[in-house]
C-alpha cells in the first residue's frame, strides 16, 4: 500500500495492495486502483474512476468522474480526460472467448485534452497536446496539436498547448493569442518553436 500521508484518498475508495499513488495525488469517492495501477504525482482521479492493472499515468494527470481506465491505456504528464470518457482494450470483444493476451496498448501524449463522453479505441496514440472534442470517437492515431472531433473523429484543425485554435499564416506560422508560443506547421506536423519575438 503506498504511503497514505502523501496523498488524499477518500474513504470509499479501493485502493488495492501493490497499486502505486504519487505525492500530491487526490483519490476521490468510489474510486478503484487495481494492484499494477501506477498513478503519478498530483494527480486527480475524480468520483467513479476505475484504474486497471498495469496503467500508467504521469504528473498532474487529471481524470473527470465515471472513467474506466483498462490494462494499456498510457498517459504521460498534464493529460485531462473527460467526464465519463470511455476506453477500450481490445478491438473484437466476445464474452465467451477471453483475450487477454491481445489487449492492445492506447498512448496519451503530454497535454493531450479528451472531451466529455468521448471514445476511444484501443491501439491508437495521440501525439502531445492533441484535442479530442466531447462526444467523438477516435479509431486512429492523433497527430501533436491535432484537433480532431466527430463520430468517426477527424481532423478539424490545430490547438496551442493552451487550448486555443491556431490559425495559421502563408508562411506557416501561428502564434498563440493566450501564451505567446508561435508554432510552425510544415509537411502536416506542429511543433512549437518558443515564444512571440
Amino acid at each position: 500500500m503506498p504511503d497514505t500521508l502523501s496523498y488524499f484518498a477518500h474513504p470509499t475508495a479501493v485502493l488495492d495492495d501493490g497499486c502505486r499513488i504519487g505525492a500530491g495525488s487526490r483519490i476521490w469517492h468510489f474510486c478503484h486502483l487495481s494492484s499494477g495501477a501506477e498513478v503519478g504525482e498530483e494527480c486527480s482521479l475524480g468520483q467513479n474512476v476505475f484504474v486497471a492493472d498495469g496503467v500508467r499515468l504521469g504528473r498532474n494527470v487529471k481524470v473527470q468522474n465515471n472513467v474506466s481506465l483498462y490494462s494499456g491505456v498510457e498517459c504521460a504528464d498534464d493529460v485531462f480526460i473527460g467526464p465519463s470518457a470511455v476506453f477500450t482494450n481490445v478491438l473484437n470483444p466476445r464474452a465467451a472467448v477471453v483475450r487477454r493476451h491481445e489487449y492492445q496498448r492506447t498512448v496519451l501524449g503530454r497535454g493531450v485534452s479528451i472531451g466529455a463522453n468521448a471514445t476511444i479505441v484501443c491501439g491508437v496514440q495521440l501525439g502531445e497536446y492533441a484535442f479530442v472534442g466531447a462526444g467523438s470517437v477516435v479509431t486512429k492515431d492523433v497527430p501533436s496539436y491535432a484537433l480532431v472531433y466527430g463520430n468517426p473523429a477527424r481532423w478539424r484543425g490545430w490547438m496551442s498547448a493552451y487550448g486555443h485554435q491556431l490559425t495559421f499564416n502563408e508562411a506557416g506560422r501561428a502564434t498563440c493569442p493566450e501564451s505567446g508560443e508561435q508554432y510552425v506547421l510544415a509537411d502536416g506536423q506542429v511543433r512549437r518553436v518558443g515564444p512571440e519575438s
